[in-house]
């Protein structure tokens, strides 16, 4: 129990001291963007390299999560499966599916009364057959 107790401890040092190299690292390259680009850019580059760390280290893990899912994976019954599709090519191509989800977005707000008309048309209840 208190080597479980220990070990609970000492992965929870590990990561704050990452967690205090991560900022500090961050302080670092905008300190030394701060001259060159000023303090919005600075700050503007700062956060997209923590965003690219994070999207990378992301595709690592989900490419790892993939393969051992694929080898656990059952071949599908017959039948057309649209969430079925819809999921497999938001994973082949990440890229694309963001995009079209900010397009998507962007109609919306450009449009609230076609995204009125579409939520109605897919929230409402059918009415009863005959």
């Amino acid at each position: 129990m208190f080597e479980k107790t220990l070990m609970t401890l000492a992965a929870a040092a590990i990561a704050a001291a990452a967690a205090v190299s991560v900022v500090s690292a961050a302080f670092a390259v905008y300190a030394i963007l701060l001259p060159l680009v000023g303090a919005a850019g600075a700050s503007a580059i700062v956060a997209a390299v923590a965003a690219l760390i994070v999207a990378i280290a992301g595709m690592i893990a989900a490419r790892k999560a993939e393969s051992r899912r694929m080898s656990n994976q059952e071949i599908p019954q017959g039948g057309f499966d649209l969430t079925g599709k819809v999921v497999d090519i938001v994973r082949e191509r990440p890229l694309m599916s963001l995009g079209i989800g900010l397009a998507a977005g962007i109609i919306a707000l450009k449009n609230p009364t076609l995204t009125a008309s579409l939520a109605k048309a897919f929230l409402d209840p059918k009415p009863p057959q005959r």
